[in-house]
């Protein structure tokens, strides 16, 4: 499940969701014509000095006096008012943003948005009143011959704003499934709570785990199922598992933090960005983390090693008479076939439910097979979605299964890529979904390495499925018990109530489950 199943996007920095203008005041045309009070004016780092309804909105004026030489990802809203029509207009707008770029970025052109990435000063020059020829309506053969012909009136620019809304970072996402409301108002931070991560390692010695020591490198539960070096499973050559461990917990603040992005430019090739922050943070940034190790260095590995691990949780657990692991997260799985009549009955889900009866939450990523080819009557290839896709161990009746939402799921809803329901004997899964598209953490061996070969000095990486998704929902329950502890032991109970406090998202039951985990609403819920 660690294939990168985001649909093609732009790049980090094109966030194509601006916020609306602020819409002018009532005016009364019999009322004598006073000029208005001055407008208090943002200081930006150039001049000249901006107002309230200049070109460049407020919230990227913000943005720009703190910036320095740093681009800063706009969209650049065209003018509808244009003489030229709205194409037309696009068109040199796109033009005019090339060409006061000091160094080309890429620019994508969509309806009547240009996006891209400038500097302060860039902004500043894109903003400022020109004297280039009237807009004039061209030739239909010339439609194009702004983009070489010449550079675009200041006038087809209505507005520019900050890219508001683009990915589902761990620097976002947090806040989408409200952990970061919950570590404010609840202390909700994971204190207390272990967390086995079954995956291909941890990278112990990453800096987004040193603040909270969540991996302890003398810790005697770690196990590795894929070799018989002891210190296996604190090494991640893969590094899906640091990936996914970073987003359960861990955390960095008042640092520079680098990551990869990564997009599909116009002619469908993959290509890097540079995403920088100033603080990261895990759904519950305290938990105590266990690496099992159960995928090798190509992110591959059995039935048996998994099914090895839950038995290692039972015996840690001495059965349940002793919890020291309080939950597991498992982002790894095998497609299965609803003709096998043995949904649910396997004997991975079968562990997995022994498991949670014995109190320890199981998360469960769903998989990322929801879609694929259908041939229509007239045998055309038809891209669909598919029903009763959910993977093993995703199958288990009491385990957590989580589906993965698109990066902005409020507005659109569950990743394309997300298994879907119900299970092949009828029940109706996912349990939940969460952030799954475009999540970034910490990157670790091959990870690592694809990110750094692009972008120097990158420590986080950017990476989509529901492997992404389930650790957002294990943190959130992480978080849960670290407040109310007298859940501890009674995973089914918890699940009830994080399904019971899920936000509807408006989706078919099986797409989204109950719907998107909501850390606040869980908490108060009790």
């Amino acid at each position: 499940m660690s294939e990168d199943a985001s649909p093609p996007r732009l790049p980090a920095e094109f966030g194509l969701t601006p916020a609306q203008p602020p819409a002018p005041g009532p005016t009364d045309a019999a009322s004598p014509q006073v000029p208005p009070p001055p407008i208090p004016t943002p200081q930006v780092p150039t001049s000249p000095r901006l107002v309230m309804d200049s070109v460049i909105s407020r919230p990227l004026a913000e943005l720009m006096r703190t910036s320095g030489d740093r681009p800063i990802g706009v969209v650049v809203e065209v003018s509808t008012n244009d003489e030229r029509g709205a194409e037309a207009a696009t068109a040199a707008v796109e033009a005019l943003v090339r060409s006061v770029q000091s160094t080309p970025r890429p620019v994508v052109r969509t309806g009547g948005y240009v996006g891209t990435a400038l500097t302060a000063d860039e902004i500043q020059q894109l903003a400022r009143p020109r004297q280039d020829a009237p807009p004039t309506v061209p030739a239909p053969s010339q439609t194009d011959a702004p983009a070489t012909a010449h550079r675009a009136p200041r006038s087809a620019i209505h507005r520019i704003w900050p890219n508001f809304e683009v990915r589902a970072l761990i620097t976002r996402s947090v806040i989408t499934t409200k952990c970061d409301a919950a570590h404010r108002a609840f202390d909700a931070t994971g204190r207390g709570i272990v967390w086995a991560v079954m995956d291909s390692g941890i990278d112990a010695g990453h800096a987004h785990f040193q603040r909270y020591q969540n991996v302890d490198p003398a810790g005697r539960w770690h196990r590795s199922f894929v070799s018989d070096d002891p210190k296996d499973a604190l090494t991640d050559d893969y590094g899906h598992g640091t990936h996914v461990a970073g987003i359960i917990a861990g955390s960095q603040e008042g640092v520079d933090v680098t990551a990869a992005g990564w997009y599909l430019d116009e002619n469908q090739q993959r290509q890097s960005s540079t995403l920088r922050f100033g603080a990261i943070s895990g759904m519950a940034p305290q938990t105590s983390l266990v690496s099992l190790k159960v995928l090798d260095a190509e992110g591959k590995g059995d039935l048996q090693s998994i099914l090895a691990a839950l038995r290692h949780v039972q015996e840690v657990n001495d059965y349940g008479r002793n919890l020291v692991i309080h939950g597991v997260n498992i982002s790894a799985g095998y497609p299965f076939d609803p003709s096998w009549f043995a949904t649910g009955l396997t004997p991975v889900c079968r562990e997995v439910d022994l498991l949670v009866k014995s109190g320890v939450v199981v998360v469960v990523a769903a998989g990322n097979t929801g879609y694929g080819t259908a041939l229509d009557a007239s045998q055309h290839a038809a891209r669909v979605g598919f029903a009763m896709t959910i993977q093993d161990p995703g199958n288990a009746d009491l385990a957590i299964t989580v589906g993965a939402t698109s990066s902005s799921p409020h507005s659109t809803g569950v990743a394309f890529f997300s298994s879907k329901g119900p299970t092949g004997d009828g029940r109706l899964k996912p349990d939940l979904v969460a952030p799954g598209e475009r999540v970034i953490s910490a990157a670790a061996g091959e990870n690592l390495r694809r990110a750094q070969a692009s972008v120097p000095g990158a420590t986080y990486v950017e990476d989509s499925g529901t492997s992404m998704a389930a650790p957002h929902v294990a943190g959130t329950a992480a978080a849960f018990l670290s407040v109310h502890q007298e859940f501890i032991g009674k995973p089914e109970e918890l699940k009830r109530i994080l399904m019971a406090s899920a936000t509807d998202l408006g989706r078919d039951r099986t797409f989204q489950g109950a719907g998107l985990v909501d850390a606040m609403r869980s908490i108060q819920a009790v």
